[in-house]
């Protein structure tokens, strides 16, 4: 199985982000061209960009960052109710176009503060049907001409996206990412999405959920190419051993301090996905070999409620098990996101090369 690395980046406003150094500049588009730049320069393929409403327009800065680097493919996170899908594909179709196929879209269905862009939150199951309605009509517009749809929640006549997206063997189109481990979004992924992305659960918890998925994939008569799997999870990763557990429980003990045991984002309890990941730490605090559940119980939320501690041996060996289930999209990050970029570009990535 060929294996893809991408990287994150936050996007956020307000700087210090996970123990990110503050700067004025943090940022800045000459800030987020240097961590793109080094992302090509030591072997990732790309970068996941955060989204929600208060952070930068995400589309936008992906569109800045790849007219600034060559090979940097951007992880694009969008929200159907933020984009209606005709001017969502349109948009990325011209994006994936000028840059010569290097678009990627993580389509995501949580929550956030809707009514500021002027959504409605409504119930579960007609949030994912949305979705699902969103994923078919944007692969419709990116794949076929002279689109007509008539959804529920969508609907376009006689609709063509100009100009095309970059369609090349194995990918007709830009790859459709997902996240969610409700019943409801797992039946939008194993219908419609091309990749599923887990969180960092123990690896029995994302074996089951592959085998899970695959059966509701023939079960929904999935019609397009077998759903991809992958993985989004801090990997803190230092020389030794023993200096990377002595730097993840005091880097632990200082998010204790500054914040006890209440959570950051306000929807970290309602989402399932994430409360799977905070049920972790009452298993223990360290589970299979190196997988890190203290830090969700002090604010780590979504990626960093649990993190992949060790040396690059360590962490390396972890991942490939996570490979040996089907888990072929990885999207690792940690702080100093720099710093990380360039260390783990160097030290891990050449040993998961295949």
């Amino acid at each position: 199985m060929s294996l893809e690395f991408l990287w994150y980046i936050p996007n956020q406003v307000t700087p210090g982000h996970r123990g990110e150094p503050v700067t004025t500049a943090h940022n800045s588009l000459d800030t987020l061209t240097t961590h793109a730049l080094a992302l090509e320069k030591h072997g990732w393929k790309g970068a996941l960009l955060g989204t929600g409403w208060g952070r930068p327009d995400t589309f936008t800065t992906a569109t800045a960052l790849a007219a600034r680097t060559t090979t940097f493919e951007p992880l694009i996170a969008v929200r159907p109710g933020y984009w209606r899908p005709a001017n969502f594909a349109s948009a990325a179709a011209t994006l994936d176009h000028l840059t010569g196929g290097r678009v990627r879209v993580n389509i995501v269905s949580g929550k956030d503060d809707l009514a500021a862009y002027g959504d409605s939150d409504g119930e579960q199951a007609d949030r994912y049907a949305r979705t699902r309605e969103f994923l078919q009509l944007v692969r419709k517009l990116w794949t076929q001409e002279r689109v007509t749809y008539r959804g529920e929640h969508f609907q376009v006549t006689d609709s063509t996206v100009q100009p095309r997206v970059v369609a090349r063997a194995g990918r007709p189109h830009p790859k459709l990412y997902f996240g969610g481990a409700s019943e409801a979004a797992e039946r939008v992924a194993a219908a419609e999405a091309d990749v599923q992305l887990f969180w960092g659960e123990p690896l029995e918890g994302v074996r089951e959920r592959i085998e899970r998925l695959k059966a509701l994939s023939a079960e929904l008569g999935r019609e397009h190419a077998p759903l991809e799997f992958g993985l989004r999870i801090t990997t803190f990763v230092r020389d030794t051993t023993e200096q990377a557990w002595a730097e993840a429980e005091a880097k632990v003990a200082e998010m204790a301090a500054q914040q006890g045991e209440a959570g950051q984002n306000p929807h970290r309890r309602t989402a399932v996905g994430q409360q799977r990941l905070l049920d972790l730490a009452a298993r223990g605090e360290v589970l299979d070999d190196n997988l890190y559940t203290t830090p969700g119980r002090y604010g780590g939320g979504g990626a960093a409620t649990t993190w992949l501690v060790g040396s690059p041996a360590d962490v390396a060996n972890s991942l490939r098990k996570y490979r040996d289930l089907g888990v072929t999209h990885f999207v690792l990050s940690d702080t100093p996101y720099l710093r990380e970029i360039e260390r783990q570009g160097d030290r891990l990535l050449p040993l998961l090369a295949e």
